[in-house]
C-alpha cells in the first residue's frame, strides 16, 4: 500500500540546512498495523506528513496504492487526502462550536455526499467508537478520551483505506490511552491499514510491526 524509496526532505532553519529525511525507504502492506517510533526531531512527523500527502519530498519516490504521489499537484493531493486517508492527531483538532456528530460529518460534506448517506455514516462511525450517546455534545462537554474517539470516528467516516495516527495517546492518561489503542486494534481487525506515529516504546510495541527512525533515516524495522 505504501512504497517509499530514498525519500529526502531538507528544511532551512535560518542559514542552516536541516535534513529531516535522509534517503528513507520503507514498505507498508495493505491491512498492516505499523508504528513509526523516534525521538523528537527524528523525522517521524515529516515522514507522516509526506505519507499523509500533507507535504512532498525533495527527492525520492512515494507510491500510495500504486499512485505516484511525488508527481501529484496540490489539488490531486487534496483529493487523495479526502478519499484515501483518515487522520487522527494528538490535539484532536475538533471544531469547538460543532457537536460530536457535526465534527464527524464535516469531511463527508466536503466529499459531497447526500444528507441521508452522511447521517448513516456518522451514526455508524460513532457507534464503532462507542460514542452514540454523546453525539449531540460539544467538544468542551467531552473528556479527552471521548474527544479522541470523536476524532477517530471522523477519520473513519470517509471509509479510508489508511488511518494515520500522530501521537494519538500523547494527551491522555495511560488508561484512556490504552482504550484508544484498543480501538485501533479493532479497526485493524476490521481491515484498516493503521500507521501510528509515536515516541513511546510502550505504544509502539502494540503494533504488529515497528519502524524506527533516527536523524531522518530508517534505522531499524522490528517484526
Amino acid at each position: 500500500m505504501i512504497d517509499i524509496k530514498d525519500l529526502c526532505k531538507v528544511y532551512m532553519v535560518g542559514d542552516e540546512k536541516v535534513r529531516a529525511l535522509d534517503h528513507a525507504t520503507l514498505h507498508i502492506y495493505p491491512k498492516e498495523f505499523v508504528s513509526i517510533i523516534g525521538p523528537s526531531g527524528s523525522g517521524k512527523s515529516t515522514l507522516m506528513n509526506i505519507i499523509g500527502c500533507l507535504d512532498v519530498a525533495d527527492a525520492g519516490s512515494y507510491h500510495l496504492d500504486g499512485l505516484p504521489i511525488e508527481s501529484y499537484s496540490e489539488n490531486q493531493l487534496a483529493k487523495i487526502r479526502n478519499e484515501k486517508i483518515g487522520f487522527v492527531f494528538q490535539s484532536f483538532n475538533l471544531i469547538p462550536k460543532l457537536t460530536a456528530e457535526e465534527n464527524v460529518e464535516l469531511p463527508l460534506i466536503y466529499q459531497g455526499l447526500p444528507r441521508p448517506e452522511r447521517a448513516e455514516r456518522v451514526q455508524e462511525a460513532l457507534e464503532r467508537v462507542g460514542l452514540t450517546k454523546r453525539a449531540k455534545h460539544l467538544p468542551t462537554e467531552l473528556s479527552g478520551g471521548q474527544q479522541q474517539r470523536v476524532a477517530i470516528a471522523r477519520a473513519i467516516a470517509t471509509r479510508p483505506k489508511l488511518i494515520l495516527a500522530d501521537e494519538p495517546t500523547g494527551a491522555l492518561d495511560s488508561r484512556t490511552g490504552q482504550e484508544i489503542i484498543d480501538i485501533f486494534h479493532e479497526l485493524h481487525a476490521q481491515g484498516n491499514t493503521i500507521v501510528l506515529i509515536t515516541h513511546d516504546p510502550n505504544v509502539a510495541k502494540q503494533a504488529a510491526r515497528s519502524i524506527h527512525i533516527l536523524d531522518g533515516r530508517i534505522s531499524e524495522v522490528k517484526l
